[in-house]
């Protein structure tokens, strides 16, 4: 018997993979796999990572834009690293909530996790534009989800369920 497919806050995990392999990845599964073994060698043990925002919906979740509205290689991607461990990596200053959720490391806040910034610059430039890394605990995760509507495709490792 098969499993039936996730979905996630209306979307379905096989969706978001196509989403995002063909609006980030150019179509090429082969750059998809390369990604996901760049997160899997830097990453700590039980760490998930997941991917959210328009890369995997096709559209901006404030304004309902397509993704790349702005011009080809304008959108970014929104990775969220999930779990305590990497939580380390952020200084005191990069969280919105200390030790739950994290700003992005992010271009506009480059400073906040040191220990990332040379995966995030190998990430850029796999994909030819901004990679924002986000950390966080998994019940966020089923907050976004499940209170806000917002969907992610889990790309590595797994989500505890609240």
């Amino acid at each position: 018997m098969s499993e039936e497919p996730k979905v996630r806050a209306g979307l379905s995990e096989v969706e978001m993979k196509s989403n995002l392999e063909r609006l980030a990845f150019g179509g090429d599964p082969r750059r998809l796999e390369a990604f996901l073994d760049e997160l899997k060698r830097e990453l700590p043990p039980d760490t998930a990572a997941v991917m959210r925002g328009s890369s995997v919906t096709g559209r901006r979740w404030k304004d309902d834009a397509p993704f790349d509205a702005e011009g080809q290689w304008t959108s970014d991607l929104d990775l969220t690293l999930v779990g305590g461990e990497v939580l380390d990596w952020y200084l005191p200053e990069g969280f919105y909530i200390a030790g739950i959720h994290t700003k992005p490391l992010s271009d506009k806040e480059p400073h906040i996790a040191p220990r990332l910034l040379p995966l995030r610059k190998r990430l850029i430039e796999m994909v030819r534009r901004p990679v924002d890394i986000q950390g966080t605990r998994d019940w966020v995760m089923f907050v976004r989800e499940y209170l806000m509507g917002q969907p992610y495709l889990t790309l590595i490792g797994k989500l505890e369920q609240p």
